[in-house]
Parts: C-alpha cells; structure tokens; sequence
C-alpha cells in the first residue's frame, strides 16, 4: 500500500471533483467537442503524475507547492462563490489584491476546507517517488509546465475560455500567464489633458457625487412600497429632490464601476476611456473647482477601486477616518461633507461611503434594530467589508436574518446620514447625486451560494441601484424636471459623468460625442450592467439587461420604529 500512496493520494484528489468533470461532460454532449475535451483532460492528467515522478526534490516540491496553491485558489473561489472561475474574475481578483489579508480572515473556514481537500495533492506530488518511471528525467519536468502552456494556449485563442471541467491546478497559473501576457503587451497610451470645450463662467456652488455601497435600489422606499426609510422620499424645505428611480450600475463589482464613474468609460468605449482619458478630478480643476474625495471604507492612506498615486494628485484634499469606528464612519462622513457644504466654497466632492457591504451584523446601532430577527451582533464592530462567516451559511431562515440586518444597515447608513445632512448642511448652494457602486443579490429566490455581488451569472438586482438628484430649490444649474419622466426607471450610472461635467460648464455636444448623454436629457439607456467588465483576449463583455418586472422588492414592514427615523 505505502508503494502506491503517492498515486492513490493523486487518485483521490482527482476523483473528489468528479462532479465538476460530470458537469462538464454534461454540457458537452457528444460529438468532437467531448472528444477535444477528453484528450485535454488525459494529456493534463498524464502530466500531472509525471510530475509526481520527478527525482530531483527541490523541483518536485516547487512544483507540488504551485500546484497546490493554484488548486486551493481555485477550490475556495468556489466554495465561495458557487460559481466558476472565469479570467474575468481572475483578473478582478488580481485587482483586489490589496484586500488579501481581510478576504483570507473573511473566508478562512472556505481556505481550510480548500487547504484540507488539497493536501491530497500536495503529499501527491511532493512525496518522494518509490519507483521510476521510465522516461527521461528532463520529460518528466517538462511535462507540467507543457501543460500549463497547452491550457495557456488554448485559452488565449478562446479568449480565456477553454479550462471549464479540466484538473482545477491547471487553471489559475494558465490564468496568470494569460495575465502576464497582457501586461506585457497591452498599452493603451498615455493620458490626455482636458480638451472639452467650456461654455460658461466657473461654477459657483458645490458639486457632490456620493457613491454608496451595495445599496440595492429595490430596498430603499423611494422605489418601493415597503423599502427601507431613506429620507429622500419626504420634501424638505430649502431643497429640491429628483427621483431618477431605478438605474443600472456600471458593473456589479465595486472597483469596475468605481473606476468608471470616476474617468467616463461607457459601455462601447470603457477600457480606453478610462485608461487614457482625464479623471473627472482634472475636469473639475480645470472648471476652477477644489476637489476632495472621502474614502470612508478604508484608512491609512490606503488606495482603492484601482485609483493611484498619479490619480490622487489631482484631489486637493484626501480625507479617511482612521479614528472612527466603522459603524460611524459614513457619520464621520456626513459631518465632513456637511462642513464643505457650508465653507462657501465651489468644490467637487467625491465619497464612498461604507454603505452595507457584508458583513453587515454590526454596522448600526442598537436603536437603529428596526427589523427583527436578525444576525447576531458583536463579532464584526470593527470589519469595514470582510468578516468570517461562521454560523451562517446560506440557508433560508439565514438569509431572512441576512435581509433584515441589511434593512437595519440601511436605517443608519442611508437614513440617518441624509437626515443629518438635511438637518446641518447649508444646501442652497449644493448639487448632490446620489447613487450606489452597484445592489445586491440578497436571494430572494432561494438561489443558492453566499456572494451577494461580483457573480459571473448574475439576478438583476446586482445591477440595481438608486440614483437622486438632491439641489437647493433656489439653485439653478440644469433642468432635472424637464426630463425626469422620460428617464426615472430608464438610465444608468453611464449617465453620470456627462452629467457632473454638464454641471462643470462643459459643452453639452462635445460631451456627448465622447461620453454620451448626461440625465438633462432623454438618455435611451440600455439598462443593462456589466458583469464581464474585464473582458480580454478578443473577448466581449457581457451585459445584463434588468427587467423591471422581474425584480423582488421587500414585503416585511419594520417591527418598531428606530430612533432618529
């Protein structure tokens, strides 16, 4: 027995993903696509046990530990997610590596689980071989790494599809070649100076977009009859509200809309645009506003949503909080924004707010528990958006707890903030829009997995935001009435950036030509969101379309009424 435990060990592992192969199969069907599929699958089969049948330790091991860990990354991705590792988000899981740390706390039962299950092939491998195989030794090194670049290839003539139901150890490192390829040869140019044309004298109120976080358009009651209390629905006095109702996000991944909101891209022409076109902080500047960005997600100077140092030296003043707590850090800023609104000065003002990204247990008050059952509290008080998943695990009678602690997230970090900020904020002289970087898939319909956005089959509710256009009623700037029933339900966060630009003094042709129609006019939005937004290889994007019939609005009326609402 012990003569064979190197290859029973590789047996196993193999054969505790045989539902992923079946699966495959499956879909395949016959003909010469299962043919193709079935020599892929035994050429890499073949390469991974001549792999373990190396003699020379140090590169058996090397090899066995890369293995390793490219087969957990993609297991725990799985478990994670419930869905399949495409390039796509590989390559948005490369983006994200800054949050490394918070995801391994956040998912560390799934990377035991995955670390457990691929043991199997670390020993597999890594053990020393108690036979030869008789093949020449530099074969038997070549034949993993063959491997990888036979997936690698093949990938990249399918554009990054191909690897579905082959060995998972082989995906992410062909992933990561495709990847390094890519930055190697892509280059899209420099970025260019502000060019648009200005037809007016600088502006001479504040201009503000606030984007929220995971703030699913259908949970608020300005679009639904018992969505949770936002304070924009009520009339306030002093300030004019304009309720574009349901819009689409960009992406339903915080960093691809993000990025988007803050250089232009749309739908046609986004990876151009916003990689070698000005930041709407260069526009700003050169309409003679300050500028300021509030980053309440995160502290410590850290950067996010693939802004740079080379972007940020266009925001004359960076604010974080790393003093408040994470419940009160979209209070901290209210508190800043309400002190820019009244210092008098023209400014553009750009915040993400910490919103109700999971985890959300812990990111309201007590007085604010307006919704009940819900998650237990006192395990994430100090998680901005990651947190350790235990006891949950994405049953029905979880996800009630789930909805109804997301509710009371709302109360606060929606609520509360735009009833203080009405109640201090000099608003006549202010222009806010209002949005979130995209919703939420809270599974209404008992779909399974616990991801809540960034999945690449995505329900319409993760492209699903809101979006407020919120002025004091004396401040003129553009006609938001003219052609609010034309666009309320029907236009998208690409409306946004036209639209500040617009309000910057901008010629309106000049920015449709390369940016499309701001919310002043009729937009003919596709009212879709993207969900492949780091499509690459020749690849396309792909699009969602939200159908308003489809969506699931919250039925559950609270059962006590939260202080401050």
């Amino acid at each position: 027995m012990i003569r064979y435990l190197k290859e029973l060990l590789l047996v196993l592992y193999l054969f505790k993903n045989y539902d992923y192969y079946l699966e495959r199969l499956s879909a395949l069907g016959m003909g010469l696509p299962v043919l193709l599929f079935g020599g892929m699958f035994i050429g890499l089969t073949v390469a991974l046990f001549m792999t373990a049948y190396i003699r020379q330790t140090l590169i058996r091991h090397l090899l066995a530990l890369m293995m390793f860990v490219s087969a957990v990354f993609f297991d725990v991705y799985t478990r994670v997610t419930a869905d399949y590792l495409t390039y796509s988000s590989f390559v948005s899981l490369v983006y994200s590596g800054g949050f490394i740390q918070e995801a391994a706390y956040q998912y560390r039962d799934a990377i035991i689980s995955g670390v457990v299950g691929g043991l199997l092939l670390l020993f597999g491998i890594g053990l020393k071989p108690r036979r030869r195989m008789p093949l020449p030794g530099a074969l038997l090194v070549a034949a993993p790494v063959l491997g990888v670049l036979l997936l690698s290839a093949v990938l990249f003539v399918r554009a990054g599809e191909g690897a579905r139901g082959l060995p998972i150890m082989y995906t992410p490192l062909a992933y990561l070649n495709l990847f390094t390829y890519e930055a190697l040869h892509n280059t899209v140019g420099p970025r260019e100076p502000v060019s648009l044309a200005r037809n007016d004298a600088p502006p001479g109120h504040d201009i503000v977009l606030i984007i929220d976080e995971s703030i699913s358009g259908n949970y608020l009651d300005i679009n639904a009859p018992f969505g949770v209390h936002s304070n924009l629905k009520e009339p306030r006095p002093g300030v004019a509200i304009f309720n574009y109702g349901y819009a689409a996000s960009i992406a339903n991944c915080s960093a691809d809309t993000n990025i988007t909101l803050r250089y232009g891209g749309t739908r046609a022409d986004y990876m151009r645009i916003n990689s070698t076109m000005p930041s709407i902080w260069q526009y700003a500047k050169k309409a003679g506003l300050r500028t300021v960005y509030i980053d309440a997600q995160r502290t410590g100077g850290n950067l996010q949503n693939l802004m740079n140092d080379a972007e940020k030296k266009d925001i004359d003043e960076f604010v974080q909080f790393d003093q408040a707590s994470v419940r009160d850090r979209d209070m901290a800023a209210a508190a800043k924004l309400i002190d820019l609104l009244n210092d008098g000065k023209p400014e553009l003002v750009v915040i993400n707010k910490v919103g109700a990204h999971f985890p959300v247990h812990d990111k309201y008050p007590d007085a604010f528990m307006a919704y009940r059952p819900t998650l237990p509290r006192g395990q994430f008080v100090e998680i901005a958006d990651t947190g350790k998943r235990d006891g949950f695990n994405g049953q029905p009678d979880d996800w009630v707890l789930y909805r109804n602690a997301y509710k009371n997230t709302l109360l606060w970090n929606v609520g509360e903030f735009f009833s203080r900020v009405f109640a201090q904020a000099d608003m006549s002289n202010a222009l806010l829009i209002y949005t979130s970087d995209h919703g939420q898939d809270l599974h209404e319909r008992g779909n399974p997995g616990l991801n809540l956005h960034c999945g690449g089959d995505p329900v319409a509710e993760e492209g699903l935001v809101p979006l407020v256009v919120i002025q004091g009623d004396q401040l003129r700037t553009l006609d938001w009435q003219k052609a609010l029933a034309a666009n309320k339900d029907r236009s998208s966060h690409y409306n946004i950036f036209p639209t500040l630009l617009q309000l910057m003094g901008y010629d309106l042709a000049g920015i449709e030509a390369v940016y499309g129609k701001p919310l002043s006019v009729p937009t003919a939005d596709d009212f879709t969101f993207n969900y492949r937004f780091n499509a690459r290889l020749g690849a396309k994007p792909e699009w969602k379309y939200i159908d308003l019939n489809s969506i699931v609005t919250p039925s559950q009326a609270p059962t006590n009424v939260a202080v401050g609402q």
